[in-house]
């Protein structure tokens, strides 16, 4: 489904909580990179992927629901890639390397059940098992897009996935939507945002109606993994990590605000020779053609309307 050698997707949700995670896996690991923007993230072991950081490779990157409390999830993945042998050696015990970023999902369905070790162990015999679902399910089971207005108008969000082969390069690309602005297209129409008896409440493609009223902070973020099998430095990596937020500029309105906390992990496998700006590129229509899945592939959940009946 994904393309890329020895990465593994997989996924686990509470449907009644309405929360999840989402992990890659990298046999052998992987370099990485991350650039992260909006005021509001919440991260674990994203300081490492800075190109300046001694460590040049991850095993493992977390997506996960639950605000601060999802990142116990990462414990899990932790314990499931020691148990298989998989992590940095040192000279003791080899050491799992595991970056996760988390969006906010307490305000849909239960406040106070999230993403825990068990379900990050559970994300990732998924991912073994090849098990990984599109839509409201994983780290978009508990998404929702359009919040500038008031979460009463949101529209339900979800995880989407794109796979793109340009000639021998390969580039996936996973997005967890959950932006306080609005989804749109290539022509800036809304397709997914604060909407009002089935009309979307933006007015043509201005952007000075949004966020009249105040979100609440750091209650938003949309997530962005994209690995590619392009031979890359870690500086290269986080150029393309730099570009890839040009996708999210274009996708959402508004994006980067200080009630998001957005953040895109570019992994490489390093397989194939290939020009940074060709993987930047690609990258950035690869996420593209994710957001636009995470948005048509959600189902309505939590009272929340999605794409699919909206667009009816």
């Amino acid at each position: 489904m994904f393309g890329i050698d020895r990465m593994h997707i997989g996924s686990s949700e509470d449907l009644e909580a309405l929360t999840g995670c989402t992990v890659l896996m990298f046999e052998g690991g992987a370099r990485a990179s991350v650039d992260i923007r909006g005021a509001s993230p919440g991260t674990r072991e994203t300081a490492l992927l800075a190109p300046d950081k001694q460590m040049d490779r991850i095993d493992a990157l977390l997506l996960t629901g639950g605000s601060a409390f999802g990142l116990a999830a990462a414990t899990g993945v932790v314990r499931f890639l020691a148990e298989h042998d998989m992590g940095y050696l040192t000279p003791w015990k080899l050491v799992p390397i595991v970056p996760a970023a988390v969006v906010f999902d307490l305000n849909i369905g239960s406040p106070d059940r999230f993403p825990d070790e068990a379900m990050g162990y559970e994300a990732c015999q998924a991912a073994m098992n090849g098990h990984f679902l599109r839509g409201s399910h994983g780290a978009g089971t508990g998404v929702t897009v359009g919040k500038w207005s008031g979460l009463e108008f949101a529209v339900k969000s979800g995880q989407g996935v794109s796979n793109i082969d340009f000639n021998g390069l390969k580039v996936c690309a996973v997005a967890v939507v959950n932006a306080v602005g609005d989804v749109v297209d290539e022509n800036g129409k809304v397709i997914a945002g604060a909407h009002r008896d089935g009309k979307f409440l933006a007015r043509g493609n201005s952007t000075t109606d949004r966020l009249a009223a105040a979100p609440i902070p750091g209650t938003n973020t949309t997530l962005v993994a994209v690995v590619t099998n392009a031979k890359l430095s870690k500086i290269e990596l986080n150029r393309v990590a730099q570009r890839g937020h040009d996708a999210l500029a274009r996708k959402i309105v508004p994006v980067h605000t200080s009630f998001d906390g957005d953040a895109v992990f570019t992994v490489s496998t390093g397989e194939v020779e290939a020009a940074v700006d060709a993987v930047s590129g690609v990258a950035v229509e690869a996420i593209e053609e994710a957001i636009d899945d995470a948005i048509m592939s959600a189902e309505p959940l939590g009272g929340f309307a999605s794409y699919t009946t909206l667009m009816r």
